[in-house]
């Protein structure tokens, strides 16, 4: 059985956060699922996507998912955790395809979960 992805990283950790649009491309498939791969590739901890139900960027129109004016560009997130080493070193990775979209970096915590170890707090 293998363990989940990112199970072994603990403590100071840095979170890679890039915004984009459900319709931006890179060479005809959503761009979000490049960054996972990419991120797959260059062995990073995990990413997940998240999709928005509503949001604006740069273009200041507001994309939304209700019903009475469904979006076909709904805000899209792609978050990675990893050592800050290791999300530093994909960076120029992430820019090859990103170009001038939104990135950010915040340092996260990794906390160890779970019962507490024998003989003690």
């Amino acid at each position: 059985m293998t363990s989940p992805q990112g199970a072994g990283l603990r403590g100071r950790a840095l979170r890679l956060t890039v915004f984009l649009g459900e319709s931006d491309r890179w060479e005809h498939r959503p761009l979000s699922t490049e960054i996972v791969h990419r991120a797959h590739t260059a062995g990073l901890a995990g990413a997940t996507v998240f999709r928005g139900v509503e949001g604006y960027g740069a273009s200041s129109v507001v994309h939304t998912a209700r019903l009475l004016s469904l979006s076909e560009d709904l805000p899209v997130t792609v978050v990675i955790v990893d050592t800050e080493e290791r999300v530093r070193a994909f960076l120029p990775l992430l820019g090859a395809v990103t170009g001038e979209r939104l990135v950010t970096l915040e340092p996260v915590e990794v906390p160890r979960l779970g019962p507490a170890p024998e003989g003690g707090a």
